[in-house]
């Protein structure tokens, strides 16, 4: 051969394999979402030391994420929209564009926390406009806040644990049948759902409002379930409807009320509770692959409290 042909066939393999390089550098990675719940102070308290929306919104600002579920009470005391436009949005609303919230109880504060009340949560849905309740697009008050997207191979669900202004939660209320049908129709993809008020935690404030959810996503053998309200970090073991342990169809539950409002003290310890800290605020950044998942809890810069692991994606029953 001569070696003008050698050459010729050396240059064609290197393009070759840059062109390889190329095509696997530019495959799409995994989508990465952050998540935390109970977030921006009052605006009158910010600045203390137990208000850190601003340390913890900096762990997500510009850092390639492909979304943020805040978990409710997202902004203290009293949601009004003033309050969110002074305290969340300089801090997390600054990317509001990637944002997927659910609501809380301090949106819907009542005259304790705010005398003037709030309106059935208009300042929540008036600041997240229709991320807040895609399904009733520009709505401002009497929201349900429920509803469903994709994100990569996965499902996502929000729901509403206040249960009174979203209509019900009960298996039976619209919002349990609106589930049950997009349960249905998503069938053998993985699934996390996310609300704000916790059915099991080890922080003292876990509530039986959310049972209907549990019972319905157990059935659907969803994955991960996501929650705020307790201002603690946990998580759980793969556990049942009923919080029995089942490490091959269980789902498995984080609470991470750490986005910055306060931290709360423990409480008694919830069986299937595997770890738990109440000293870090932070985000807990999920890694939503086809059939796994993976988590680490990032907290502010300095601190030592860490979590991380992997999971499987529930197969059917």
């Amino acid at each position: 051969m001569r070696w003008g042909s050698l050459a010729a066939l050396l240059i064609a393999a290197v393009a070759f394999a840059g062109a390889a390089r190329v095509e696997r550098s530019g495959a799409a990675a995994d989508p990465v979402i952050a998540v935390a719940g109970d977030i921006a102070c009052d605006p009158a308290k910010t600045g203390t030391s137990s208000c850190q929306q601003k340390a913890t919104s900096d762990l997500i600002y510009n850092q390639g994420y492909a979304a943020a579920l805040p978990l409710g009470d997202n902004q203290y005391y009293c949601g009004k929209l003033t309050a969110f436009q002074q305290a969340y949005g300089p801090t997390w609303g600054r990317f509001k564009d990637i944002t997927h919230p659910v609501v809380g109880n301090h949106e819907y504060s009542d005259s304790g926390h705010c005398p003037e009340g709030t309106n059935n949560a208009e300042g929540y849905y008036t600041y997240f406009g229709s991320a807040a309740s895609p399904l009733q697009n520009g709505c401002t008050s009497a929201c349900f806040g429920y509803y469903s997207y994709d994100i990569g191979s996965w499902h996502l669900i929000a729901l509403n644990t206040q249960c009174t202004s979203a209509g019900g939660c009960s298996a039976s209320s619209p919002q349990g049948k609106w589930l049950a049908a997009d349960l249905a129709a998503h069938t053998h993809q993985c699934l996390l759902a996310y609300w704000h008020i916790p059915r099991f935690s080890s922080g003292g404030r876990a509530h039986a409002n959310s049972a209907s959810f549990w019972t319905a996503l157990y059935n659907a053998h969803a994955d991960v379930i996501l929650n705020g309200h307790d201002h603690i970090y946990e998580r759980f073991a793969p556990q049942d409807d009923k919080g029995k342990a089942d490490p091959e169809h269980g789902i498995r539950q984080f609470i991470v009320g750490v986005g910055g409002g306060g931290v709360y003290k423990f409480g008694k310890t919830a069986a299937n509770s595997e770890v738990r800290d109440n000293s870090t605020y932070g985000v807990l950044k999920l890694t939503l692959s086809p059939g796994r998942y993976a988590w680490q809890f990032v907290g502010m810069p300095g601190s030592r409290f860490t979590d991380t692991g992997t999971g499987a994606c529930v197969a059917p029953k």
